[in-house]
């Protein structure tokens, strides 16, 4: 392969690493959980174009946030490598990415499901961007915030078929939003010294670690409950609801474990991957049970 062919493919591989695939690709999973779960019909072109639409967003939001937090990734392990801090990409080329995805997109979405469906991207992009991201650096705050746009993606995806909000699509939107609280608080004890390095704020900073293992407990409290609310609402039937209860009481009692042996940063690391576990097999379920319950 020519130099120019391989600096076209790194340029390339750059600009697809600003929209943050791993975490662009769980998100989108939730958008096209909401849409599964949906009543209602879209046909397939436009369930794809939707998704597309909705991962382009999803992308905007994320370049964009790479580009403002450009200084601060340098002073944390896993975003030093990324193209803004390690000097590989001029600011301005991701900055106009970031807007570019953005007026593209929404219209886009608009057009392929429905204006209700757009304005929550909408929501999504600029609470993300213009309040979540500024506010990392003044409050731990923050990650009840941030848990808005990151809950956003169901209830969009519900909303592109039903074109409506609905009791259904707020009770993933609740599952997402709370499920988010006690997964960002774990990252947050885990690297603690690295937030500390890149002057953000965090409730282990702020507040001190037993602070936040109780804060994590109370949310995985409020967690198992929540999650049993798509069975009671028609959203799904029995066997996800003994699955929600289980995996509930499993993640609890890893989280309880934590506070009353008053463990560090070990612990939080492995109930950082047990929450990716848990969310992955709550939506494994929900889409098997829910799809089986209208077929």
């Amino acid at each position: 392969m020519s130099e120019r062919a391989l600096a076209t493919s790194g340029a390339a591989a750059d600009l697809l690493s600003l929209t943050k695939p791993r975490l662009s690709a769980l998100v989108l999973a939730t958008a096209a959980g909401g849409m599964w779960l949906s009543p209602g019909h879209l046909s397939v072109v436009r369930s794809l174009l939707t998704l597309i639409a909705t991962a382009g967003i999803i992308g905007a939001a994320n370049a964009l946030n790479c580009f403002i937090e450009r200084d601060t990734d340098r002073f944390m392990a896993r975003t030093r490598t990324r193209p803004l801090p390690a000097g590989r990409m001029e600011p301005q080329v991701a900055l106009w990415f970031g807007v570019g995805l953005s007026v593209v997109c929404l219209p886009a979405l608009a057009l392929a499901a429905n204006l209700l469906t757009a304005a929550l991207g909408f929501v999504a992009f600029a609470s993300y961007v213009f309040v979540y991201t500024p506010l990392k650096a003044r409050s731990w705050a923050s990650v009840l915030v941030g848990a808005v746009p990151g809950a956003l993606p169901p209830l969009m995806g519900w909303a592109a078929v039903s074109g409506a909000v609905e009791p259904g699509g707020l009770a993933l939107f609740a599952l997402m939003f709370v499920w988010q609280l006690p997964h960002s608080l774990a990252i947050a004890l885990f690297r603690k010294e690295e937030y500390e390095a890149a002057g953000l704020k965090s409730l282990p900073i702020q507040r001190g670690e037993a602070t936040s293992r109780a804060h994590i407990l109370a949310y995985l409290t409020l967690l198992w409950p929540v999650a049993l609310a798509p069975s009671f609402l028609g959203v799904a039937g029995r066997l996800y609801l003994v699955a929600a209860f289980a995996l509930g009481a499993a993640l609890f009692s890893l989280g309880a474990w934590g506070v009353a042996k008053r463990l560090g940063r070990p612990w939080a690391r492995r109930l950082f991957l047990a929450s990716l576990v848990y969310l992955s097999a709550i939506f494994l379920v929900l889409m098997v049970d829910g799809g089986a319950g209208r077929a």
